[in-house]
Protein backbone atom coordinates (compact mmCIF):
# COMPACT_ATOMS: atom_id res chain seq x y z
CA UNK A 1 0.00 0.00 0.00
CA UNK A 2 1.21 3.56 -0.59
CA UNK A 3 2.16 5.82 2.26
CA UNK A 4 -0.95 7.26 3.87
CA UNK A 5 0.77 10.24 5.43
CA UNK A 6 -0.46 11.23 8.88
CA UNK A 7 -2.78 8.71 10.48
CA UNK A 8 -6.25 9.37 11.73
CA UNK A 9 -5.17 9.47 15.32
CA UNK A 10 -2.79 12.39 15.14
CA UNK A 11 -1.46 13.74 18.39
CA UNK A 12 -3.69 12.44 21.16
CA UNK A 13 -5.05 9.58 19.03
CA UNK A 14 -5.72 6.14 20.48
CA UNK A 15 -3.05 3.63 19.48
CA UNK A 16 -2.92 -0.15 19.60
CA UNK A 17 0.67 -1.42 19.58
CA UNK A 18 0.75 -5.14 18.80
CA UNK A 19 3.53 -7.56 19.79
CA UNK A 20 6.25 -7.63 17.14
CA UNK A 21 6.84 -10.72 15.02
CA UNK A 22 10.00 -12.61 15.97
CA UNK A 23 11.79 -13.18 12.69
CA UNK A 24 15.14 -13.86 14.33
CA UNK A 25 14.64 -17.62 14.44
CA UNK A 26 15.77 -17.52 18.10
CA UNK A 27 13.21 -18.69 20.68
CA UNK A 28 15.33 -17.05 23.41
CA UNK A 29 14.33 -13.65 21.96
CA UNK A 30 10.61 -14.34 22.11
CA UNK A 31 10.37 -11.94 25.06
CA UNK A 32 11.24 -9.06 22.70
CA UNK A 33 7.80 -9.51 21.07
CA UNK A 34 6.19 -8.06 24.22
CA UNK A 35 9.05 -5.70 24.97
CA UNK A 36 8.31 -3.74 21.79
CA UNK A 37 4.76 -2.61 22.71
CA UNK A 38 5.85 -1.89 26.29
CA UNK A 39 8.62 0.50 25.19
CA UNK A 40 6.73 2.03 22.27
CA UNK A 41 3.59 2.49 24.37
CA UNK A 42 5.51 4.31 27.08
CA UNK A 43 7.10 6.73 24.60
CA UNK A 44 3.83 7.30 22.71
CA UNK A 45 2.11 8.20 25.99
CA UNK A 46 4.84 10.74 26.78
CA UNK A 47 4.45 12.14 23.26
CA UNK A 48 0.77 12.88 23.83
CA UNK A 49 -0.89 9.83 22.30
CA UNK A 50 -3.18 7.40 24.14
CA UNK A 51 -1.71 3.92 23.70
CA UNK A 52 -3.75 0.94 24.83
CA UNK A 53 -2.33 -0.95 27.79
CA UNK A 54 -1.39 -4.61 27.70
CA UNK A 55 -4.35 -5.31 29.98
CA UNK A 56 -6.69 -3.67 27.45
CA UNK A 57 -5.21 -5.78 24.68
CA UNK A 58 -5.53 -8.99 26.71
CA UNK A 59 -9.18 -8.16 27.45
CA UNK A 60 -9.91 -7.59 23.76
CA UNK A 61 -8.18 -10.83 22.77
CA UNK A 62 -10.26 -12.74 25.29
CA UNK A 63 -13.40 -10.99 24.06
CA UNK A 64 -12.62 -12.06 20.49
CA UNK A 65 -11.73 -15.59 21.55
CA UNK A 66 -8.09 -15.22 20.43
CA UNK A 67 -5.14 -16.73 22.33
CA UNK A 68 -2.72 -14.40 24.12
CA UNK A 69 0.27 -15.25 21.94
CA UNK A 70 -1.42 -15.24 18.55
CA UNK A 71 0.28 -13.68 15.53
CA UNK A 72 -2.33 -11.31 14.09
CA UNK A 73 -3.14 -11.07 10.43
CA UNK A 74 -4.09 -7.71 8.97
CA UNK A 75 -7.78 -8.62 9.25
CA UNK A 76 -7.57 -9.75 12.87
CA UNK A 77 -5.49 -6.67 13.74
CA UNK A 78 -8.19 -4.40 12.38
CA UNK A 79 -10.88 -6.36 14.23
CA UNK A 80 -8.89 -5.97 17.43
CA UNK A 81 -8.48 -2.23 16.82
CA UNK A 82 -12.22 -1.85 16.21
CA UNK A 83 -12.98 -3.70 19.43
CA UNK A 84 -10.73 -1.31 21.33
CA UNK A 85 -11.89 1.74 19.34
CA UNK A 86 -8.31 2.51 18.30
CA UNK A 87 -7.44 5.12 15.67
CA UNK A 88 -4.17 3.49 14.64
CA UNK A 89 -2.36 0.17 14.93
CA UNK A 90 1.40 -0.26 15.13
CA UNK A 91 2.54 -3.54 13.60
CA UNK A 92 6.15 -4.59 13.41
CA UNK A 93 8.81 -7.25 13.47
CA UNK A 94 12.43 -7.75 14.50
CA UNK A 95 15.34 -9.90 13.40
CA UNK A 96 18.97 -10.33 14.32
CA UNK A 97 21.88 -9.16 12.21
CA UNK A 98 25.06 -10.59 13.64
CA UNK A 99 25.37 -8.97 17.06
CA UNK A 100 22.74 -6.41 16.15
CA UNK A 101 18.96 -6.17 16.20
CA UNK A 102 16.85 -4.72 13.41
CA UNK A 103 13.32 -3.53 14.25
CA UNK A 104 10.78 -2.46 11.65
CA UNK A 105 7.26 -1.09 12.03
CA UNK A 106 4.33 0.42 10.17
CA UNK A 107 1.27 2.42 11.16
CA UNK A 108 -2.19 1.29 10.08
CA UNK A 109 -4.72 4.10 9.78
CA UNK A 110 -7.81 2.21 10.98
CA UNK A 111 -10.61 4.55 9.77
CA UNK A 112 -9.11 4.74 6.26
CA UNK A 113 -7.61 1.22 6.17
CA UNK A 114 -4.28 2.57 4.95
CA UNK A 115 -0.78 1.57 5.92
CA UNK A 116 2.23 3.88 6.18
CA UNK A 117 5.67 3.22 4.80
CA UNK A 118 7.81 0.98 6.98
CA UNK A 119 10.46 2.55 9.20
CA UNK A 120 13.37 0.59 10.63
CA UNK A 121 16.16 0.98 13.16
CA UNK A 122 19.28 -1.09 13.71
CA UNK A 123 21.50 -1.24 16.78
CA UNK A 124 23.42 -3.49 19.09
CA UNK A 125 21.42 -5.92 21.22
CA UNK A 126 22.66 -4.23 24.38
CA UNK A 127 20.95 -1.04 23.15
CA UNK A 128 17.57 -2.74 22.67
CA UNK A 129 15.66 -0.07 24.60
CA UNK A 130 17.33 2.69 22.58
CA UNK A 131 16.46 0.88 19.33
CA UNK A 132 12.76 0.89 20.16
CA UNK A 133 12.94 4.45 21.53
CA UNK A 134 14.31 5.58 18.17
CA UNK A 135 11.64 3.58 16.36
CA UNK A 136 9.00 5.27 18.51
CA UNK A 137 10.36 8.69 17.53
CA UNK A 138 10.28 7.84 13.81
CA UNK A 139 6.72 6.52 14.08
CA UNK A 140 5.64 9.59 16.05
CA UNK A 141 7.05 11.91 13.39
CA UNK A 142 5.18 9.86 10.79
CA UNK A 143 1.88 10.10 12.65
CA UNK A 144 2.36 13.75 13.57
CA UNK A 145 4.68 15.54 11.09
CA UNK A 146 4.56 18.69 13.21
CA UNK A 147 6.05 16.93 16.22
CA UNK A 148 9.24 18.76 17.21
CA UNK A 149 10.72 16.77 20.11
CA UNK A 150 14.21 15.59 19.23
CA UNK A 151 15.25 11.98 18.69
CA UNK A 152 17.88 12.37 21.44
CA UNK A 153 15.16 13.17 23.96
CA UNK A 154 13.30 9.97 23.09
CA UNK A 155 16.45 7.92 23.53
CA UNK A 156 17.43 9.58 26.81
CA UNK A 157 13.93 8.84 28.18
CA UNK A 158 14.83 5.16 28.27
CA UNK A 159 18.55 5.46 28.88
CA UNK A 160 18.34 4.44 32.52
CA UNK A 161 16.61 1.11 31.83
CA UNK A 162 18.84 -1.95 32.15
CA UNK A 163 18.14 -4.45 29.37
CA UNK A 164 18.58 -7.44 31.70
CA UNK A 165 16.13 -5.97 34.21
CA UNK A 166 13.70 -5.18 31.42
CA UNK A 167 13.92 -8.74 30.09
CA UNK A 168 13.12 -10.16 33.52
CA UNK A 169 10.19 -7.75 33.81
CA UNK A 170 8.75 -8.84 30.45
CA UNK A 171 9.19 -12.50 31.37
CA UNK A 172 7.51 -11.73 34.68
CA UNK A 173 4.35 -10.26 33.14
CA UNK A 174 4.04 -12.92 30.41
CA UNK A 175 4.88 -16.13 32.32
CA UNK A 176 1.72 -18.24 32.93
CA UNK A 177 2.99 -19.76 36.21
CA UNK A 178 2.69 -17.46 39.24
CA UNK A 179 5.82 -18.76 40.97
CA UNK A 180 7.81 -18.08 37.81
CA UNK A 181 6.24 -14.63 37.47
CA UNK A 182 7.33 -13.78 41.00
CA UNK A 183 10.83 -15.14 40.41
CA UNK A 184 11.35 -13.04 37.28
CA UNK A 185 9.84 -9.88 38.80
CA UNK A 186 11.91 -10.16 41.97
CA UNK A 187 15.00 -10.61 39.82
CA UNK A 188 14.07 -7.52 37.78
CA UNK A 189 13.75 -5.44 40.94
CA UNK A 190 17.03 -6.78 42.27
CA UNK A 191 18.79 -5.78 39.06
CA UNK A 192 17.10 -2.37 38.96
CA UNK A 193 15.59 -1.41 42.37
CA UNK A 194 13.90 1.73 41.08
CA UNK A 195 12.30 0.18 37.97
CA UNK A 196 8.67 1.20 38.49
CA UNK A 197 6.97 -1.14 35.97
CA UNK A 198 8.56 -4.18 37.67
CA UNK A 199 7.67 -2.84 41.12
CA UNK A 200 4.08 -2.30 40.01
CA UNK A 201 3.81 -5.82 38.56
CA UNK A 202 5.42 -7.35 41.66
CA UNK A 203 3.00 -5.45 43.88
CA UNK A 204 0.05 -6.80 41.90
CA UNK A 205 1.35 -10.37 42.19
CA UNK A 206 1.83 -10.07 45.95
CA UNK A 207 -1.56 -8.41 46.35
CA UNK A 208 -3.31 -11.16 44.40
CA UNK A 209 -1.45 -13.71 46.55
CA UNK A 210 -2.68 -11.92 49.70
CA UNK A 211 0.86 -11.03 50.68
CA UNK A 212 -0.30 -7.59 51.66
CA UNK A 213 2.72 -6.26 53.55
CA UNK A 214 5.06 -7.16 50.66
CA UNK A 215 2.57 -5.67 48.19
CA UNK A 216 2.39 -2.39 50.12
CA UNK A 217 6.19 -2.18 50.13
CA UNK A 218 6.39 -2.63 46.35
CA UNK A 219 3.57 -0.19 45.60
CA UNK A 220 5.21 2.43 47.84
CA UNK A 221 8.37 2.32 45.71
CA UNK A 222 6.58 3.08 42.42
CA UNK A 223 7.76 6.49 41.25
CA UNK A 224 5.08 9.13 41.72
CA UNK A 225 5.66 10.29 38.13
CA UNK A 226 4.98 6.82 36.74
CA UNK A 227 1.75 6.49 34.71
CA UNK A 228 0.58 3.81 37.19
CA UNK A 229 1.35 5.89 40.29
CA UNK A 230 -2.29 6.49 41.17
CA UNK A 231 -3.16 2.82 40.79
CA UNK A 232 -0.15 1.97 42.93
CA UNK A 233 -1.40 4.38 45.59
CA UNK A 234 -4.88 2.83 45.53
CA UNK A 235 -3.62 -0.73 45.89
CA UNK A 236 -1.09 0.33 48.51
CA UNK A 237 -4.04 1.70 50.48
CA UNK A 238 -5.91 -1.60 50.10
CA UNK A 239 -2.84 -3.60 51.10
CA UNK A 240 -2.41 -1.48 54.21
CA UNK A 241 -6.11 -1.79 55.05
CA UNK A 242 -5.92 -5.57 54.89
CA UNK A 243 -2.70 -5.46 56.93
CA UNK A 244 -4.42 -3.44 59.66
CA UNK A 245 -2.30 -0.32 59.14
CA UNK A 246 -5.23 2.08 58.97
CA UNK A 247 -3.23 5.27 59.53
CA UNK A 248 -1.02 4.77 56.48
CA UNK A 249 -3.95 3.35 54.49
CA UNK A 250 -5.87 6.59 55.00
CA UNK A 251 -2.79 8.58 53.94
CA UNK A 252 -2.41 6.47 50.78
CA UNK A 253 -6.04 6.94 49.73
CA UNK A 254 -5.92 10.65 50.58
CA UNK A 255 -2.88 11.05 48.33
CA UNK A 256 -4.77 9.52 45.41
CA UNK A 257 -7.93 11.50 46.17
CA UNK A 258 -6.04 14.81 46.00
CA UNK A 259 -5.39 14.09 42.33
CA UNK A 260 -8.48 12.09 41.34
CA UNK A 261 -11.26 12.01 43.94
CA UNK A 262 -13.07 8.98 42.54
CA UNK A 263 -15.80 7.24 44.52
CA UNK A 264 -13.85 4.07 45.35
CA UNK A 265 -10.92 6.11 46.65
CA UNK A 266 -13.10 8.32 48.85
CA UNK A 267 -15.02 5.31 50.13
CA UNK A 268 -11.87 3.48 51.16
CA UNK A 269 -10.40 6.58 52.75
CA UNK A 270 -13.59 6.73 54.81
CA UNK A 271 -13.24 3.04 55.75
CA UNK A 272 -9.67 3.62 56.94
CA UNK A 273 -10.87 6.50 59.13
CA UNK A 274 -13.78 4.45 60.47
CA UNK A 275 -11.48 1.56 61.42
CA UNK A 276 -9.60 4.06 63.60
CA UNK A 277 -12.82 5.08 65.38
CA UNK A 278 -13.13 8.34 63.47
CA UNK A 279 -16.03 9.67 61.40
CA UNK A 280 -15.83 8.59 57.77
CA UNK A 281 -19.31 9.92 57.05
CA UNK A 282 -18.30 13.00 55.02
CA UNK A 283 -16.17 10.82 52.73
CA UNK A 284 -19.01 8.31 52.29
CA UNK A 285 -21.26 11.22 51.29
CA UNK A 286 -18.73 12.27 48.67
CA UNK A 287 -18.53 8.69 47.40
CA UNK A 288 -22.32 8.48 47.11
CA UNK A 289 -22.38 11.80 45.29
CA UNK A 290 -19.64 10.64 42.89
CA UNK A 291 -21.30 7.27 42.17
CA UNK A 292 -24.92 7.10 43.43
CA UNK A 293 -25.51 3.79 41.59
CA UNK A 294 -23.11 1.81 43.83
CA UNK A 295 -25.12 0.21 46.69
CA UNK A 296 -22.09 -0.33 48.96
CA UNK A 297 -21.51 3.40 49.26
CA UNK A 298 -25.10 3.90 50.46
CA UNK A 299 -24.60 0.97 52.86
CA UNK A 300 -21.47 2.54 54.35
CA UNK A 301 -23.11 5.94 54.70
CA UNK A 302 -26.10 4.30 56.39
CA UNK A 303 -23.89 2.45 58.89
CA UNK A 304 -21.95 5.64 59.64
CA UNK A 305 -25.13 7.68 60.13
CA UNK A 306 -26.66 5.06 62.45
CA UNK A 307 -23.46 4.87 64.46
CA UNK A 308 -23.64 8.64 64.99
CA UNK A 309 -27.31 8.60 66.03
CA UNK A 310 -29.07 9.70 62.84
CA UNK A 311 -31.40 6.71 62.42
CA UNK A 312 -33.95 8.33 60.05
CA UNK A 313 -31.33 9.27 57.44
CA UNK A 314 -29.54 5.96 57.99
CA UNK A 315 -32.77 4.14 57.08
CA UNK A 316 -33.13 6.31 53.98
CA UNK A 317 -29.64 5.37 52.79
CA UNK A 318 -30.18 1.68 53.59
CA UNK A 319 -33.41 1.75 51.60
CA UNK A 320 -31.48 3.17 48.65
CA UNK A 321 -28.91 0.38 49.03
CA UNK A 322 -31.72 -2.20 48.89
CA UNK A 323 -33.32 -0.55 45.88
CA UNK A 324 -30.04 -0.96 44.03
CA UNK A 325 -29.37 -4.48 45.38
CA UNK A 326 -32.66 -6.05 46.61
CA UNK A 327 -31.08 -9.40 47.56
CA UNK A 328 -28.49 -7.93 49.94
CA UNK A 329 -29.25 -10.10 53.02
CA UNK A 330 -27.00 -8.12 55.37
CA UNK A 331 -28.69 -4.87 54.39
CA UNK A 332 -32.13 -6.52 54.76
CA UNK A 333 -31.30 -7.68 58.28
CA UNK A 334 -29.93 -4.30 59.34
CA UNK A 335 -32.94 -2.55 57.90
CA UNK A 336 -35.27 -4.70 59.99
CA UNK A 337 -33.27 -4.35 63.21
CA UNK A 338 -32.97 -0.60 62.83
CA UNK A 339 -36.71 -0.34 62.29
CA UNK A 340 -37.29 -2.29 65.50
CA UNK A 341 -38.72 -5.34 63.77
CA UNK A 342 -38.00 -8.98 64.60
CA UNK A 343 -34.43 -9.99 63.90
CA UNK A 344 -33.91 -12.16 60.85
CA UNK A 345 -31.88 -15.40 60.93
CA UNK A 346 -28.99 -13.44 59.46
CA UNK A 347 -28.65 -11.57 62.76
CA UNK A 348 -29.47 -14.39 65.21
CA UNK A 349 -26.84 -15.22 67.82
CA UNK A 350 -24.93 -11.97 67.62
CA UNK A 351 -27.55 -9.39 66.80
CA UNK A 352 -25.91 -6.49 68.65
CA UNK A 353 -22.55 -6.72 66.86
CA UNK A 354 -24.09 -7.43 63.46
CA UNK A 355 -26.40 -4.42 63.86
CA UNK A 356 -23.22 -2.29 63.72
CA UNK A 357 -21.17 -3.95 60.97
CA UNK A 358 -17.90 -2.88 59.43
CA UNK A 359 -18.18 -0.66 56.39
CA UNK A 360 -17.51 -2.25 53.02
CA UNK A 361 -14.25 -1.83 51.12
CA UNK A 362 -14.18 -1.10 47.38
CA UNK A 363 -11.67 -3.73 46.28
CA UNK A 364 -11.59 -3.25 42.52
CA UNK A 365 -9.55 -0.57 40.83
CA UNK A 366 -11.29 0.75 37.71
CA UNK A 367 -8.29 1.72 35.61
CA UNK A 368 -10.56 2.88 32.79
CA UNK A 369 -12.39 5.25 35.15
CA UNK A 370 -9.07 6.62 36.34
CA UNK A 371 -7.94 7.20 32.76
CA UNK A 372 -11.22 8.87 31.86
CA UNK A 373 -11.01 11.12 34.91
CA UNK A 374 -7.43 12.03 34.01
CA UNK A 375 -8.53 12.81 30.46
CA UNK A 376 -11.29 15.03 31.81
CA UNK A 377 -8.73 16.94 33.88
CA UNK A 378 -6.60 17.33 30.75
CA UNK A 379 -9.62 18.60 28.82
CA UNK A 380 -10.43 21.11 31.56
CA UNK A 381 -6.83 22.34 31.48
CA UNK A 382 -6.92 22.54 27.68
CA UNK A 383 -10.09 24.66 27.89
CA UNK A 384 -8.41 26.98 30.38
CA UNK A 385 -5.36 27.29 28.17
CA UNK A 386 -7.49 28.06 25.12
CA UNK A 387 -9.11 30.95 26.98
CA UNK A 388 -5.74 32.62 27.60
CA UNK A 389 -3.99 34.99 25.22
CA UNK A 390 -0.90 33.54 23.48
CA UNK A 391 1.60 35.00 25.94
CA UNK A 392 -0.31 33.82 29.00
CA UNK A 393 -0.74 30.40 27.41
CA UNK A 394 2.98 30.13 26.73
CA UNK A 395 3.81 31.13 30.30
CA UNK A 396 1.39 28.58 31.74
CA UNK A 397 2.79 25.83 29.53
CA UNK A 398 6.35 26.82 30.41
CA UNK A 399 5.46 26.38 34.08
CA UNK A 400 4.08 22.90 33.41
CA UNK A 401 7.16 22.02 31.38
CA UNK A 402 9.44 23.17 34.19
CA UNK A 403 7.64 20.82 36.57
CA UNK A 404 8.22 17.94 34.14
CA UNK A 405 11.87 18.94 33.83
CA UNK A 406 12.36 19.07 37.60
CA UNK A 407 11.06 15.49 37.81
CA UNK A 408 13.35 14.24 35.05
CA UNK A 409 10.57 13.77 32.47
CA UNK A 410 12.54 15.15 29.55
CA UNK A 411 10.25 13.99 26.77
CA UNK A 412 7.16 15.51 28.40
CA UNK A 413 9.13 18.65 29.24
CA UNK A 414 10.37 19.22 25.70
CA UNK A 415 6.96 18.51 24.19
CA UNK A 416 5.36 21.07 26.52
CA UNK A 417 8.09 23.67 25.95
CA UNK A 418 7.58 23.25 22.19
CA UNK A 419 3.84 23.87 22.66
CA UNK A 420 4.68 26.98 24.64
CA UNK A 421 7.03 28.18 21.90
CA UNK A 422 4.28 27.65 19.34
CA UNK A 423 2.03 29.94 21.38
CA UNK A 424 4.67 32.66 21.92
CA UNK A 425 8.34 32.18 21.11
CA UNK A 426 9.39 35.36 22.96
CA UNK A 427 9.26 33.79 26.45
CA UNK A 428 12.58 33.61 28.31
CA UNK A 429 11.60 30.52 30.33
CA UNK A 430 10.77 28.54 27.20
CA UNK A 431 14.22 28.89 25.66
CA UNK A 432 15.99 28.48 29.00
CA UNK A 433 14.01 25.28 29.59
CA UNK A 434 14.77 23.94 26.13
CA UNK A 435 18.42 24.76 26.73
CA UNK A 436 18.43 22.55 29.83
CA UNK A 437 16.62 19.76 27.97
CA UNK A 438 19.24 19.91 25.20
CA UNK A 439 22.03 19.95 27.79
CA UNK A 440 20.65 16.82 29.48
CA UNK A 441 20.31 14.98 26.18
CA UNK A 442 23.93 15.71 25.31
CA UNK A 443 23.39 18.24 22.49
CA UNK A 444 25.72 20.97 23.71
CA UNK A 445 25.51 23.07 20.55
CA UNK A 446 21.70 23.21 20.61
CA UNK A 447 21.78 23.89 24.37
CA UNK A 448 24.03 26.92 23.83
CA UNK A 449 21.81 28.16 21.04
CA UNK A 450 18.67 28.01 23.19
CA UNK A 451 20.42 29.56 26.22
CA UNK A 452 21.63 32.48 24.12
CA UNK A 453 18.15 32.86 22.62
CA UNK A 454 16.78 33.14 26.16
CA UNK A 455 19.32 35.79 27.14
CA UNK A 456 18.57 37.82 24.02
CA UNK A 457 14.99 38.11 25.30
CA UNK A 458 15.81 38.77 28.94
CA UNK A 459 17.95 37.89 31.97
CA UNK A 460 17.68 34.24 33.03
CA UNK A 461 19.65 32.48 35.78
CA UNK A 462 18.75 29.12 34.27
CA UNK A 463 20.19 30.10 30.88
CA UNK A 464 23.41 31.37 32.51
CA UNK A 465 23.68 28.09 34.43
CA UNK A 466 23.41 26.03 31.25
CA UNK A 467 26.16 28.07 29.62
CA UNK A 468 28.25 27.92 32.78
CA UNK A 469 28.04 24.16 33.08
CA UNK A 470 28.87 23.69 29.42
CA UNK A 471 31.86 26.05 29.66
CA UNK A 472 33.14 24.39 32.82
CA UNK A 473 32.91 20.97 31.16
CA UNK A 474 35.00 22.34 28.27
CA UNK A 475 37.65 23.84 30.54
CA UNK A 476 36.61 27.46 30.02
CA UNK A 477 36.79 28.25 33.72
CA UNK A 478 36.76 32.06 33.51
CA UNK A 479 33.61 32.03 31.35
CA UNK A 480 31.97 29.54 33.73
CA UNK A 481 32.78 31.73 36.77
CA UNK A 482 31.34 34.78 35.06
CA UNK A 483 28.14 32.97 34.05
CA UNK A 484 27.72 31.43 37.50
CA UNK A 485 28.19 34.92 38.97
CA UNK A 486 25.47 36.33 36.69
CA UNK A 487 23.12 33.55 37.77
CA UNK A 488 23.83 34.32 41.44
CA UNK A 489 23.35 38.03 40.89
CA UNK A 490 19.88 37.34 39.47
CA UNK A 491 19.03 34.72 42.08
CA UNK A 492 21.31 34.92 45.17
CA UNK A 493 19.71 31.86 46.79
CA UNK A 494 20.01 29.63 43.74
CA UNK A 495 21.74 26.48 45.00
CA UNK A 496 22.69 25.30 41.52
CA UNK A 497 24.44 28.63 40.94
CA UNK A 498 26.20 28.39 44.30
CA UNK A 499 27.37 24.88 43.44
CA UNK A 500 28.57 25.98 40.01
CA UNK A 501 30.55 28.83 41.58
CA UNK A 502 32.16 26.39 44.02
CA UNK A 503 33.12 23.98 41.22
CA UNK A 504 34.48 26.79 39.04
CA UNK A 505 36.54 28.22 41.92
CA UNK A 506 37.91 24.75 42.71
CA UNK A 507 38.87 24.16 39.09
CA UNK A 508 40.44 27.62 38.86
CA UNK A 509 42.53 26.85 41.95
CA UNK A 510 43.65 23.55 40.47
CA UNK A 511 44.77 25.32 37.28
CA UNK A 512 46.84 27.79 39.29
Amino acid sequence: MPDAGPTAGGAGGILLVLPFDNRSGQPSLEWVREAAPEILGSRFASAGFAPMSRADRMYALDHLGLPEGFHPSRASSLKLAETLDADSIIVGSFLTDGTGLVAEAQVVDVPHLRMSQAVSVRGEMRDLVGIFDTLAWKLTRQMDPGFKVSQETFVVAGAGIRVDAFEQYIRGITEPDQAERLRHLNQSVQLSPGFSPALMALGREDYNGQQYEQAATSFAKVDRNDPNALEAGFYRGLSLLFSGDYVHAEEAFAGVARVLPLAEVLNNQGVALSRRGKDGGPLYRQAVSADPAQPDYHFNLAVSLKRHGDTPEALTEMAQCLRLRPNDTEAQGLNQVWRGLQATPVLEGDAESKADPLERIARNFDAQAFRQAAQMLDQVEATRLAALNPRQRAQRLAGQAKDYLDHGLLLEAERTYQSAAAADSRIVEVHAGLAEVRERTGDAEAARKEARAALEIGASPDAYLVLGRLDLANGRVDEARREAGEALRLDPRNRAAQELVRKAETKAGQKK
